[in-house]
């Protein structure tokens, strides 16, 4: 009766669970935003604290156990009780590419092709132990990152400006009434959905690419990432091997039927119907569409069965764990050295909190979640200028935004640790660069026109921009009394409101860089304050 029960409402179930996991992460997702207050109350970075593959690479990395990670033991746990419900469950980036199997298309129904899963084991071996040695690449392929970044960077943003050209024009050319319901809406939308304010961020296009192809290579093979590719799904694999609750497969009675091998998505089931704990997600295709009823979850029985050459289990060669270990222990002295790639570029300006550069590059796991909290869109992802483990880690542009003086934000929403949470009182005092004149731009100086709008909007209480009056000839030939401005070096925090706020056209006329950031100690700035 259970296994009828089972038979006929499992993929009900499974359906009903990822569209409830994957809504919860869509309402973290949302809550990730500046509300009006500076507080997060929603644990909006959850996700990320609870995925092992994040916690073990920054350990790693770090060389010491992260207290903020080590939620991730329970997903650890509950794997080697229950397997792989997590990857067919739990995680929004499996939902998500079950869901656009309607977009991209179903690939055509074959017999499962033997061994070709083992990379995403080797990928697994290179990542942590290029982690040990170095070299932090985990947040490239782990799918929590990859989805965040691609909805932080691309999707929510066009969504947002989507929202306000309709809205805009309704409002400008829709009838009277029509902006009755309209107007609603947008507030609606507004207050639960869209961004706390408009937003653009780097490398979006990047981001969005790789969100695509993670969806879109489904069409090659069912679930292509979670199968070849995943770490994450490597490193669940492990416990899953031996976990106490399984499915179990059919039997040698099946005949030719092989209707469980040809839906089962993970090509988990070999070709004596056994089941590899491993590989299977538990998405429960197998059970709703045997004809005979063989499936079963429950307690394991006996030994887990070994792998019959069909590639159920993974057959890992000696030389391929070799080869992998070994390139990821190499792949650091390949690249350049962080702190050669940090003082190569000066505009490279972590947000305020960040820990000294070697420890920010091991800690940061490239969620993008500082990046789409931060109030002033001030944080954008880094390309090469950290080197190639600094991809997508955060650094300020004061051109496209500041940091806002009052918000301690990004502190609050790292998940490892990486940003410190600081008090408003602490984090007001921590200088992330400094100010510096181009004097062959400012307009008080290059064309005695007077500017006053920097040191309005410096945000300090004693203002890190004041004034020298000086008598000046004027390109008329009239000598007037003007103020010019200049940086005080020990009261500038490097928020870079003064660069976003410059009115000029093109590149500000007052500059911000690293050289005075507190987590180093202050650097000797560019002449010319």
């Amino acid at each position: 009766m259970s296994r009828s029960i089972l038979r006929l409402t499992s993929s009900t179930w499974r359906a009903l669970g990822q569209t409830l996991f994957l809504f919860f992460f869509l309402a973290l997702f949302v809550k990730t935003d500046y509300a009006g207050v500076d507080e997060l109350n929603w644990a909006v970075n959850l996700l990320f604290r609870i995925d092992p593959f994040l916690a073990a690479a920054a350990m790693l990395a770090a060389k010491t156990v992260i207290a903020l990670m080590l939620p991730a033991l329970t997903t650890f746990g509950l794997t080697l009780l229950f397997g792989r419900f997590f990857c067919g469950w739990v995680c929004p980036m499996g939902s998500l590419i079950d869901a656009s199997r309607r977009l991209v298309g179903r690939p055509v129904a074959s017999p499962p092709r033997p061994g070709r899963r083992q990379l995403k084991y080797l990928l697994l071996l290179f990542l942590l132990t290029a982690a040990c040695f170095g070299l932090p690449l985990a947040g490239y392929l782990d799918p929590f990152s990859i989805l965040v970044r691609g909805l932080t960077f691309s999707l929510q943003p066009s969504l947002d400006h989507a929202a306000t050209v309709l809205f805009t024009w309704t409002y400008q050319q829709a009838p009277a009434w029509v902006n009755t319901v309209t107007e609603p809406v947008y507030a609606f939308l507004r207050q639960t959905v869209l961004p706390f304010g408009d937003k653009v961020y780097g490398l979006s296009l990047l981001s969005l690419f790789l969100l695509l192809a993670v969806l879109g290579l489904s069409r090659v093979e069912p679930r292509f990432f979670c199968r070849k590719v995943c770490p994450l799904g490597a490193l669940l694999a492990l416990p899953a091997r031996f976990s106490l609750l399984r499915l179990r497969g059919g039997t040698a009675e099946c005949g030719k039927c092989s209707q469980c091998r040809m839906v089962c998505p993970m090509a988990a089931i070999g070709e004596s119907r056994e089941i590899a704990a491993g590989e299977c997600t538990l998405c429960l295709d197998c059970v709703s569409q045997c004809p005979r009823s063989r499936f079963g979850y429950g307690i394991k029985r006996g030994a887990a069965p070994a792998s019959n050459g069909n590639g159920r289990h993974p057959n890992l060669s000696r030389r391929a764990m070799l080869t992998s270990l070994a390139a990821g222990a190499l792949a650091p002295l390949a690249l350049p050295s962080r702190t050669q790639a940090r003082h190569g570029d000066p505009l490279l300006i972590r947000p305020p909190g960040a820990l000294a550069e070697p420890d920010f590059l091991d800690y940061c796991l490239r969620c993008g979640e500082c990046m789409k909290v931060c109030i002033g869109n001030a944080l954008h992802a880094t390309w090469l200028e950290a080197g190639l483990e600094g991809m997508f880690t955060p650094k300020l542009i004061g051109r496209l935004g500041y940091c806002e003086y009052n918000c301690t934000l990004c502190g609050q929403i790292c998940p490892s640790g990486a940003i410190r949470k600081l008090g408003k009182s602490e984090k007001q005092a921590v200088v992330i660069g400094l100010a510096h004149f181009d004097k062959n731009r400012c307009l008080p100086y290059a064309s005695a026109t007077p500017c006053i709008v920097c040191e309005e909007h410096c945000p300090t209480p004693d203002k890190a921009i004041k004034f020298k009056e000086v008598a000046v000839d004027t390109p008329k030939g009239e000598q007037i009394t003007l103020r010019l401005p200049y940086v005080v070096e020990n009261l500038c925090i490097g928020c870079g409101i003064c660069e976003n706020k410059c009115p000029l056209e093109g590149e500000a006329a007052i500059r911000v860089t690293a050289a005075g950031e507190s987590r180093h100690g202050r650097l000797p700035g560019p002449e010319g304050y």
